[in-house]
């Protein structure tokens, strides 16, 4: 039975990623792993339960990938990034027809990450 999907995303600079990943959004390296010091990196970060694997290896993914996250307190992440005032992303809080407010938020490497909270109305 399936449990947990990770989804890969391509890098190509690792000072940029850990910039926009650990110190914009908020995740944690886990774990990094090269084969040899001077070959590609390869590593997992994470944020309560969410993992990504974020990789160098041309092999592994196409850059220009969209993931999707479950978020719950929305907009208080949208708050905390907001005053991060990170330079290279402003993001809004958009409210979607499907019945979710979303953040969006595109990586360096042209991979787009959407945080959502579905609304519950009713």
């Amino acid at each position: 039975m399936h449990h947990t999907v990770i989804p890969i995303l391509r890098i190509f600079d690792v000072t940029k990623a850990r910039e926009f990943y650990v110190d914009y959004l908020g995740f944690t390296v886990d774990w990094e792993h090269r084969f040899e010091p001077d070959l590609p990196l390869y590593m997992q970060i994470s944020s309560n339960g969410v993992r990504i694997h974020l990789s160098e290896h041309h092999g592994d993914c196409t850059p220009g990938s969209a993931i999707r996250i479950e978020t719950l307190g929305i907009r208080d992440y949208h708050r905390q990034l907001q005053e991060k005032r990170y330079p290279y992303a402003r993001p809004g809080l958009e409210r979607q027809p499907w019945r979710s407010d979303e953040i969006c938020v595109t990586d360096p490497f042209g991979n787009r990450i959407i945080f959502y909270e579905t609304i519950n109305e009713g």
